[in-house]
């Protein structure tokens, strides 16, 4: 049953905007709180766009802004400093537009922050991959292809192909709980 709260306090907090604390919300026995439940979900969002760049958010609706309009007010970028010569943008919220450092999305790509609690997004050529594990977000960076998947054809928000990625300790159950954040985050019924 504890399980279930804490799946049900990920879900909620994704679909909240993926980065506020779970500490607040309590089981339905009101039983006390894990320690992973008070842990801070921490969120990355990947998308590598046609024009050679790529684009990082950890705030929610600057992604979403990024994604309806192309653009992202304010950024931080890194010219060719990508693997393969890329722009590194980084879509910054107007509170960490004056930051040097302390941003979330720098510190992951960085590999300064990894966090325990995680939910990230690669969107890249039609397909949306979705991770709650950091590390699994950076072997597909590196590598290019998940080598453990559950694919969903034709059911992203705007019919694209979604790639859950999985990795050797859940590779053998199908990813409910992420499905059903992503649902949630995304707004999908």
């Amino acid at each position: 049953m504890k399980l279930k709260s804490i799946l049900q306090a990920l879900l909620i907090v994704g679909v909240v905007g993926g980065t506020a604390a779970c500490s607040s919300m309590q089981s339905a026995e009101k039983a006390p709180q894990s320690q992973e439940a008070t842990q801070q979900l921490v969120s990355l969002y990947e998308v590598r766009h046609e024009d050679g760049r790529l684009y990082y958010f950890d705030d929610y609706s600057a992604y979403q802004h990024f994604l309806e309009h192309d653009e992202t007010p304010y950024t931080y970028k890194r010219i060719a400093a990508g693997a393969k010569g890329e722009t590194l943008v980084f879509g910054l919220t107007s509170k960490d537009k004056k930051k040097t450092s302390g941003i979330a999305s720098v510190d992951m790509i960085d590999g300064k922050l990894v966090p325990e609690m995680f939910y990230g997004e690669l969107r890249h050529e039609g397909r949306i991959y979705v991770f709650n594990r950091i590390e699994d977000m950076n072997e597909v960076r590196a590598t290019g292809e998940a080598a453990l998947r559950f694919t969903d054809i034709g059911s992203g928000p705007k019919g694209e192909t979604v790639v859950y990625v999985l990795n050797k300790h859940n590779k053998k159950k199908r990813p409910d709980a992420l499905i059903a954040q992503f649902k949630g985050v995304n707004a999908i019924q």
